[in-house]
C-alpha cells in the first residue's frame, strides 16, 4: 500500500497534539483525519475505515481502551498505535492484550511514531 493512499486517524482530546501529529503524519505522505473524542472517531467508522489509528489512552467519555475494545469486538482489523502520557506497565499490558501494534510515550519521538505507523500499515489486514 502506498503512503498517499493510506489514511491515518489521530484520536486525541488535546487539539495542539492532534494538529502537531496531523502535520507530522501528512509530511510523511499519509492522508490524515483527526478526532477530538473517542465518540467522534467511532461514529466516523460508519463512513470510512482508516488504515491505522494513532490513539491517546486518556480521554473523557470514551477512552483509548474502550476504543480498542470496540474495534476488536466489531471485527474491524484496524492497527492501533497507542500514544500516552499516562505510562504504566498495566496500561502497556492492557493495550497489548487488545492488539496494539505500538505503545509510545508522550512527548512522542517523530521518527518512532512514523516507523510505528509504517509498520502497522505494512502488517495491517
Amino acid at each position: 500500500m502506498h503512503r498517499d493512499t493510506s489514511l491515518v486517524a489521530v484520536v486525541d482530546d488535546e487539539e495542539s497534539v492532534r494538529k502537531a501529529l496531523a502535520r507530522l503524519i501528512r509530511t510523511a505522505g499519509y492522508e490524515v483525519e483527526t478526532f477530538g473524542s473517542g465518540v467522534e472517531f467511532m461514529l466516523s467508522l460508519q463512513k470510512r475505515r482508516p488504515h491505522c489509528v494513532v490513539l491517546d489512552l486518556r480521554m473523557p467519555v470514551v477512552d483509548g481502551f474502550e476504543i480498542q475494545r470496540a474495534l476488536a469486538q466489531s471485527g474491524a482489523r484496524v492497527p492501533v498505535v497507542i500514544i500516552t502520557g499516562d505510562d504504566s506497565p498495566e496500561n502497556h499490558q492492557k493495550t497489548a492484550e487488545y492488539g496494539a501494534r505500538a505503545y509510545l510515550h508522550k512527548p512522542v519521538d517523530d521518527a518512532m511514531l512514523l516507523d510505528a505507523i509504517q509498520n502497522a500499515i505494512g502488517t495491517g489486514d
